[in-house]
Parts: C-alpha cells; structure tokens; sequence
C-alpha cells in the first residue's frame, strides 16, 4: 500500500469540499475532529504516566484551534497541559475555545523558556498547510526554541516553519511525532520520525475522488500509524 500525499493546492480544495454545501461538515466539526486525533496519537505515543506535562503551543489560525481542542481533551484523558498562545486568533470561534481551556483550568503561560523548565512534551500546533513565507514575530523566538530543546515535540498535521511542499527549511526543528491530518502533505514525504494520520471521517465518495488511498483504521481508533508506508504523490483527480 503507498499513501497519498498531498500539495498544498490539493489539501485546501479537499478542506474546501469538506465544508461546502455537499460535504456539509463545519469549521467547528473538523476542528473538535482534529484536536481529538491529535490528543489520541500523543495517549499512544508519550503516556500519561510519562508525560504528564504538555505545552501545547498554538498558532492564530486553525492549527492553533485543534491544539486548544487537543489541550481539552488531554486534560480529560489525565494529563496536565498548559497553553502558550502568543497571538491569539480573534474570530470568535477561537474565543470559544480558549473559554472552554479556562473553564478547566488550564493555565494559559506567558513565559515560554520558564515553561520548558517543567514540561515533558510539546506540542507545535503554531502554523498548518496554509501557511508560507518567513516567520515572523513572536513565532521566530519559538522556532528557535524548539530547535534547541530536548523535549519531544508532536507536530499537528506539519511542523512549523516548513514548507508544506517542500519539507524542513534551514534552520528548522524536526519533531518526534507528526500527525497528519485527513492525509499527508507532500513535505511530510521524507519525514523519518514516528508518524500517524488522523481523520476518521472521510467519506470513501470523496476518498476515492481524490485518491487518497486512505489506510483503514483498527477497530474504534481515531488514529492510524502510517510511519515508514510508501509514499503515493502523483497529482491525480
């Protein structure tokens, strides 16, 4: 079996189905959708018991959104997670996330390089697909950060500050986990650290439209282990 993965083009024209008229899914739905792959793919791969301490640390776009959903839902699988949120999204959406990260008392931090000090796991939920050009302020002092730690980092759908095409650019960190979500994007294709996908709710109409060659998932999973599978990239529709 080989895995599509998908140009940046492609990946915004499936999100574009995903929430038309015909595909009928919500910002909302496939955001709670995604925070909750990315928490179970972290559960498999750093537990509970030891990685109680996860910085989750959020961008102002959707990336950021499906961290603060996958903060909520660690804490409710038991771990401690904190938020560092720079520069935070102002549609309301967003608002409301944030409000149900405070409602559990997850503490929102200011201080990124004190946080370090007592976290054992990170999560990059800064930038995703959309995003190109230079990192800019206050982002570029967390990029340099993450390359500089020890601490594991888990990647949502691709690491910050690399090309969504292209891969890692100068000076970028690698991450020991990446989730991908709905399916793999093409500068992931040389990614040789531990990698899941998640996106359990594809419609096969739009799977095989797309010919996404999605991987079946075990049981009631939400994730779906995909490291080392063969990479399928032909631009096909």
């Amino acid at each position: 079996m080989a895995l599509r993965y998908l140009s940046q083009r492609l990946a915004q024209q499936i999100d574009e189905e995903l929430m038309s008229q015909n595909g009928a899914f919500s910002i909302d739905q496939l955001m709670e959708l995604a925070g909750l792959s990315v928490s179970c793919a972290i559960a498999k791969v750093y537990p509970v018991r030891s990685y109680p301490r996860v910085m989750v640390c959020c961008g102002p776009g959707n990336n950021g959104g499906d961290g603060l959903v996958a903060a909520r839902h660690l804490f409710h699988f038991g771990y401690s997670p904190s938020i560092f949120y720079p520069k935070r999204g102002g549609k309301e959406l967003y608002q409301r996330l944030v409000t149900q990260c405070d409602n559990l008392k997850i503490p929102s931090i200011t201080d990124l390089k004190q946080q370090l000090k007592q976290t054992d796991l990170i999560v990059d939920a800064i930038f995703g697909f959309s995003f190109s050009g230079k990192v800019r302020t206050p982002f570029d002092d967390v990029i340099q950060a993450f390359e500089e730690t020890t601490i594991p980092i888990a990647s949502v759908d691709i690491p910050s500050s690399w090309n969504v095409e292209t891969g890692p650019e100068p000076n970028s960190f690698v991450p020991s986990l990446l989730i991908s979500l709905t399916a793999p994007k093409l500068g992931m294709k040389d990614f040789k650290g531990t990698h899941y996908l998640g996106g359990r709710f594809i419609p096969p109409a739009l799977a095989e439209k797309f010919n996404l060659n999605l991987p079946p998932y075990p049981g009631t999973e939400q994730v779906v282990d995909i490291t080392g599978i063969p990479v399928l990239t032909e631009e096909r529709l």
